[in-house]
């Protein structure tokens, strides 16, 4: 039998780490919309992101990959990890509030663990998972909402455009697995190689779309670095060590730690109000990974037991 790829305690604490940098990207995104345009957030946020792991990289010595395989995969990675989600939620965020994007966002971890047991034998999908991912998508369908498809007005759309992100990250996580197994390839050197890759495509679809650049406020500004620097570059190396360690779907798992703190950031600083139906989605969701993670049921057995 396939040993299946678990979570330990000192990967919950990366986790943690990082969902408290993405938590509140929600929120630096919304604040730099009111100075910048959406595909430069993306653009600026890459290019800072990457211009810090170059010179961390570079002063660590850590060697550049010669494969090409290696770089393809990196610009694979870049644009399904970072130009699509990027781009897809900062644009959503111009009609749908902060929290409520990132509670969408939090079906990530739904659709990594669903694609990973399609693609990965050590990550498949039993029927304890299987249940957790179909009250998960139950619970990303009521923090939608079942009138949807009959409005498609902007805030509609935003919607989609989350679930497309969602989408796009898991795929990226696949992507990485398997275009990089067996790579003794260092994370710092991955999460470069995919920022750089990110910020070509990026510059030139901010240029293609929005014309040049304008120097932002001072808010928007500093939400930018905050973007570039600890929600990016620093996650970024965490996200991809722990990946190594504890599986693409399990990884994916972080998005369930963002939500929270991005929607108390979102009442804290912008004052937004979700309706019931989010939180009540959201505890479907919530339901759903942590049956899909397993450590509270078995607690539950063994407690029961005899």
């Amino acid at each position: 039998m396939i040993a299946q790829r678990v979570i330990s305690p000192r990967a919950w604490i990366g986790l943690i780490l990082i969902a408290v940098f993405w938590g509140g990207s929600f929120l630096a995104i919304r604040l730099a919309l009111d100075g910048m345009g959406p595909h430069w957030i993306v653009a600026t946020r890459c290019l800072g992101a990457f211009a810090i792991l170059a010179v961390y990289i570079r002063w660590r010595g850590l060697p550049l990959p010669q494969s090409l395989r290696i770089w393809l995969a990196f610009a694979a990675l870049g644009v399904f990890n970072n130009v699509v989600p990027f781009t897809l939620i900062t644009w959503a965020e111009q009609t749908v509030p902060s929290g409520l994007a990132s509670i969408i966002n939090a079906s990530t971890a739904l659709f990594g663990v669903t694609f990973a047991a399609i693609a990965f034998a050590d990550e498949r999908l039993s029927a304890r998972r299987l249940t957790g991912v179909l009250i998960g998508f139950a619970g990303v369908v009521i923090v939608i909402g079942p009138d949807l498809l009959g409005e498609f007005d902007l805030t509609s759309l935003g919607q989609l455009a989350l679930i497309g992100a969602a989408i796009s990250y898991a795929a990226s996580g696949l992507i990485g697995r398997i275009a990089l197994g067996g790579e003794r390839t260092a994370p710092q050197v991955v999460a470069t190689g995919m920022l750089g890759a990110s910020a070509a495509v990026s510059v030139v679809l901010a240029f293609l779309t929005e014309g040049a650049p304008h120097l932002p406020g001072f808010v928007p500004a500093l939400s930018i670095l905050y973007l570039a620097a600890p929600s990016t570059a620093l996650a970024y190396l965490m996200y991809y060590r722990l990946m190594a360690t504890a599986g693409a779907g399990n990884t994916s798992l972080v998005t369930l730690l963002v939500a929270p703190i991005a929607v108390l950031l979102g009442a804290l600083v912008l004052n937004e109000v979700l309706p019931l139906r989010a939180f009540a989605g959201f505890a479907g969701i919530v339901l759903g990974l942590l049956i899909l993670d397993g450590r509270i049921l078995a607690r539950i057995t063994r407690r029961k037991a005899p």
